[in-house]
């Protein structure tokens, strides 16, 4: 299993990229030396009133500068002191924590929604097979230009402003898509579609559950989902999302 780290990372790069969501490049050497698609890390505040860290997914790695970016959306205090930090200022961090997708397939397609989209752009980068990625949105769509160099983009959103009206199922059936596996992250309506979707097809799914977190590292117990095998560190079906997690198999899990 790749180390963890707690350290003091350098802000590069913050940007607005829509009402709410930010995008910030950090550099830290030895987190982004052992980082993944689909692994996190969990951001400090500075603030003594929040104690507790911020799990981030990881959006893109660069691994030879060491840098990692992250794309995250203003939900409540602590990511709002994040959205106003400064180039230069340093923040404290911990990961790389969870596991990560894992490679398989010859045609994969990769689904993102919401705050979901953000760790699918590593994958898409890194897989070597074919990809059609999908993006489902509510409304305002961002980062749909950063995947295509990497495969074909189709988007999806609830009013039908762009792309195919309906959420990333509609979209994949209004375009014929086909695959041998399924990457997906998302809220967990979106990743209960994509499961019945897989099992409808007969192909594998490999799913990125979204969710609140405590301490990040699997003590608390504080993010646990229904599993279909008892685990063994609770000793009940239940899987720790941030350490077990957050990608499982979409047979693994309950949803």
């Amino acid at each position: 299993m790749a180390e963890t780290f707690k350290k003091a990372a350098l802000i590069t790069s913050i940007e607005k990229l829509t009402e709410d969501i930010y995008s910030m490049w950090i550099e830290e050497k030895d987190i982004a030396a052992s980082a993944k698609p689909g692994q996190f890390i969990s951001l400090y505040c500075k603030s003594e009133n929040r104690l507790l860290p911020r799990p981030i997914s990881i959006c893109e790695i660069d691994k030879e500068n060491g840098l990692l970016r992250l794309v995250y959306r203003v939900v409540g205090k602590g990511t709002e002191e994040f959205s106003e930090y400064k180039v230069s200022d340093r923040i404290e961090v911990m990961g790389p924590l969870g596991n990560g997708f894992h490679p398989e397939g010859k045609k994969a397609i990769l689904i993102g929604g919401g705050i979901g989209i953000p760790p699918m752009l590593e994958l898409a980068k890194q897989l070597s097979c074919e990809k059609q990625i999908v993006l489902g949105y509510r409304d305002v769509t961002f980062l749909n230009e950063d995947f295509k160099p990497y495969g074909q983009v189709y988007i999806a959103t609830e009013d039908g402003n762009a792309g195919t009206k309906g959420n990333v199922i509609d979209a994949i059936k209004a375009n014929h898509l086909e695959g041998d596996i399924i990457y997906a992250c998302g809220p967990t309506p979106m990743l209960r579609g994509v499961k019945a979707f897989a099992l409808e097809k007969g192909i594998k799914g490999q799913i990125s559950m979204e969710e609140k977190m405590a301490c990040g590292i699997g003590a608390c117990l504080a993010c646990v989902c229904k599993s279909k095998e008892i685990d063994h560190h609770t000793q009940v079906k239940n899987k720790r999302i941030c350490k077990d997690g957050p990608v499982f198999y979409a047979e693994e899990v309950e949803l």
